[in-house]
């Protein structure tokens, strides 16, 4: 016993040693660290700030757009250019413009008000029953910017933001110009906002801007913040940063930010003790535990090395020879506590690691089919407006042969591209759809010269869906597009011993050896935002499907433009065309 009580001696003083620098060195940290989170912690609210005014200046910025859209609407030029000749139904095109006004406003997560304000006919269309033409016509300058206004509705005054852009463009004031777009919100929305950030952070933002009246979340404390406003436009505001004020005998931390679309700042402030009063409690907590641990150290020094230490010995153990390889490791000890239920999970794991590692691969399997199907199902809505757009033109010039072979291609193109029942067909339908996609594009730019010569015992190789159009669209926008004078496009198809080859060959503007080095570096690696996910997904599919040597390959073709090599192995297409034709 007292052997015993010797050895419990030593522990308690060799505790003691080692907990009485850690105390110094704490006590003295402690007050580096205070400092340290102090300056985090403003630095902190700060950039939260930062990030909830970029919300909001992202969604000014949305909403300044839209007047650009409108300018370029076929319909509205329509309206703006033939408004005055007698055939035209202006009030009918009126109702139109106002219906398409609204379907816009609403495309935005902010309630806005768009207007078409025609000063010279003093006209108006707007998708808001509160604009009045005199107010419209009234503006004098053109208001570029984010202009600040207060709107009297129902007796009760309402903050406003509007921004407007002429035609024509040079137009400074409303007498220059013809037509006048308009956007417009509620500072209601920027309230909205300031009570969401206000709910998460529990403080009181606003936004002010020199003497206009500020813009308060709706449970502002407005004493407070009347009292803020005028020190702050005394003071010489930077874009963004902190200040410490002291307002009624108590310390703030005022923090601002200004907003690079309205020009306004928005301000937070938080009791300069509330951020402190974190470091404190836990100050205080650390030197509890510190009594508390000197205690349980005692008693858990002396169950550790029973019931912790040998455990783990064995568990390492056995993890090492998993890691070797070796799935036969098992772990026969009982310990009598927690650990026999980990051991025995750790046995079952062994036994299913080989399972699931077969699983695993399988899965990779399906989720790359997954990801085709997912491929094939994003139609890009750009290529087929612009197609739309082109029959609507052609129509309207009466050019029946276009409107008929446009027509026909795109629904040719469409009904191959979204397909997705068969994952795998003949080199004869994907070279068909690639001819459709051609005269397509062809039918669009009226500059596009392509040639196909692929031998006749190769159309009928059965392949991945959507091999060769991905390539097809990178060689008309990276190359036939930039230039002046249009180009060819020309595929053609050879054979060796090993491997199929499928060649497209562009005369475009090319890419330096560099260039060409790099894009074959990174179709090799995890796909990235640097590379397209079509070209990517291409190489990846013919490796992954048909073995060594098969992928993309690029190179500078004779012509100055780009040459794509698509191969594939001979032998896996063989196997795979039996497997075809007997599945």
């Amino acid at each position: 016993m007292p052997y015993k009580l010797n050895i419990f001696s030593k522990i308690v003083i060799l505790i003691i040693l080692l907990l009485v620098p850690i105390l110094f060195l704490y006590s003295v940290s402690n007050r580096i660290s205070k400092n340290v989170v102090q300056e985090q912690i403003q630095r902190s609210n700060l950039n939260q700030l930062s990030f909830f005014l970029h919300q909001l200046d992202t969604n000014m910025d949305q909403l300044s757009v839209f007047p650009v859209i409108l300018s370029f609407d076929p319909y509205i030029r329509e309206f703006i250019d033939r408004r005055l000749s007698p055939q035209y139904d202006v009030l009918k095109e009126q109702a139109r413009i106002t219906e398409k006004f609204s379907l816009q406003s609403v495309s935005s997560g902010w309630a806005n008000d768009l207007t078409l304000i025609l000063p010279k006919e003093k006209r108006i269309i707007s998708s808001s029953i509160f604009q009045t033409p005199n107010e419209a016509f009234s503006s004098g300058n053109i208001r570029s910017n984010w202009t600040f206004k207060e709107d009297p509705r129902g007796g009760k005054i309402h903050s406003y933001f509007i921004r407007e852009i002429a035609e024509p463009a040079t137009a400074k004031t409303a007498v220059e110009a013809n037509a006048i777009f308009q956007v417009g919100f509620s500072g209601q929305n920027i309230v909205d906002m300031l009570d969401l950030y206000k709910d998460a952070k529990h403080s009181d933002p606003f936004l002010f801007h020199g003497y206009d009246p500020p813009i308060l979340n709706s449970t502002s404390s407005n004493p407070f913040v009347d009292q803020l406003i005028p020190i702050l436009r005394n003071e010489a505001l930077k874009d963004s940063g902190q200040e410490i004020l002291e307002i009624e005998k108590h310390q703030f931390l005022v923090s601002f930010v200004k907003s690079t679309q309205m020009g306004w700042y928005l301000v937070d402030y938080v009791p300069l003790q509330n951020i402190l009063a974190p470091i404190t409690k836990s100050s205080n907590f650390f030197y509890i535990s510190v009594g508390m641990l000197l205690i349980l150290s005692v008693m858990a020094s002396f169950l550790l090395y029973k019931n912790v230490q040998i455990p783990i010995r064995k568990l390492l153990g056995s993890v090492q020879r998993i890691k070797r390889g070796d799935f036969s490791a098992r772990i026969e000890y009982h310990a009598k506590n927690e650990f026999d239920f980990l051991f025995l999970r750790f046995n079952e794991m062994a036994e299913q690691i080989q399972l699931l590692i077969e699983n695993v691969y399988a899965e990779k399997i399906r989720s790359r089919e997954a990801t085709l199907k997912q491929l094939q199902s994003q139609i890009n809505p750009h290529f087929l407006y612009n197609s739309l757009f082109f029959i609507i033109n052609s129509a309207m010039l009466e050019d029946k042969e276009s409107v008929v072979e446009m027509a026909q291609n795109l629904a040719e193109y469409y009904r191959y591209t979204t397909r997705v029942e068969n994952q795998w067909v003949s080199l004869r339908e994907e070279l068909a759809m690639v001819s459709h996609y051609m005269v397509i594009q062809n039918l669009r730019m009226n500059r596009l010269a392509f040639e196909i010569s692929v031998p006749e015992e190769m159309m009928e190789l059965r392949l991945p869906r959507l091999i060769l159009q991905p390539l097809v669209e990178n060689a008309i926008i990276h190359g036939i597009e930039r230039k002046v004078h249009g180009g060819l496009i020309q595929i053609t198809g050879e054979q060796d011993n090993n491997l199929n080859k499928i060649i497209i060959e562009d005369n475009g503007i090319g890419m330096t050896a560099e260039e060409i080095q790099e894009l074959q570096n990174k179709v090799s690696m995890p796909m990235s935002e640097e590379i397209g996910c079509g070209t990517w997904n291409v190489h990846h599919r013919l490796y992954y499907q048909f073995g060594e040597g098969s992928g993309l390959t690029f190179s500078r073709a004779s012509s100055g433009g780009t040459k794509v090599v698509i191969s594939w192995n001979r032998n896996a297409q063989e196997s795979i065309h039996t497997l075809y034709k007997e599945g």
